[in-house]
């Protein structure tokens, strides 16, 4: 699964990555939480691309309320064409996640060990995502998930899901509403954590209270 990410770029760093005009004010943050507002990146019908704040915790348009939206934080890519929760998104609104990082803790004896996932060169990264538009009398929510998979051989070790990573290449590919869905779901594959690396960080992180540069220090012990 993915539950905790960060996002510690510059506005000036998103946009040129991603090629956008203009970005809606966001926080940098060292330790994303479900139920946030978190950076995302969707195309408009005119094909153009706009960088987004939504809730983290996908509310699919028929739910009859948007209390249940921490059970759907994830989004697993094996069923996401056939589960009623992710379908339609998947087919017509799906998006980027923008991320510096994510953290995932492997199961020792006596613990947990936090680490910190993060590219070779540092440099931003995107999920692959899905986001959704519920709407009841006054109240709208635009939410999203994040999509997981099986654990590459870098996350083996670690964890047995691991959220997908879109390669920059294929950033239109996944967020064009014109491509064809068989297309869509290839992308979902585990090539992007060749420029990726598992960094052990200090329980710091463990605290999701806890938001400065200490949650990304590496454990030296």
């Amino acid at each position: 699964m993915c539950g905790r990410f960060n996002l510690t770029a510059t506005p000036e760093s998103i946009a040129e990555h991603f090629q956008l005009p203009r970005l809606p004010r966001f926080e940098k943050s060292y330790n994303i939480t479900p139920e946030q507002k978190i950076l995302c990146i969707v195309e408009l019908e005119d094909k153009s691309l706009k960088a987004v704040n939504l809730f983290w915790g996908l509310v699919p348009s028929w739910s009859k309320d948007a209390k249940n939206s921490h059970h759907l934080i994830n989004a697993r890519a094996e069923t996401i064409r056939e589960k009623p929760s992710f379908r339609a998104a998947f087919h017509r609104r799906r998006c980027l996640i923008v991320a510096s990082g994510f953290f995932e803790w492997q199961k020792l004896e006596h613990g947990k060990q936090a680490f910190h996932i993060h590219r070779l060169d540092n440099d931003l990264f995107a999920f692959a995502g899905l986001w959704e538009h519920w709407q009841q009398e006054q109240q709208t929510l635009y939410s999203c998930t994040i999509i997981t998979t099986e654990a590459a051989e870098l996350m083996q070790p670690i964890h047995e899901r691991m959220p997908v990573i879109i390669s920059s290449d294929h950033y239109r590919d996944w967020l064009g509403k014109a491509t064809d869905q068989n297309h869509a779901f290839q992308l979902l594959d585990n090539e992007s954590y060749q420029s990726m690396q598992a960094t052990p960080v200090s329980d710091w992180v463990n605290n999701p209270l806890h938001n400065d540069k200490r949650c990304i220090n590496e454990n030296n012990d």
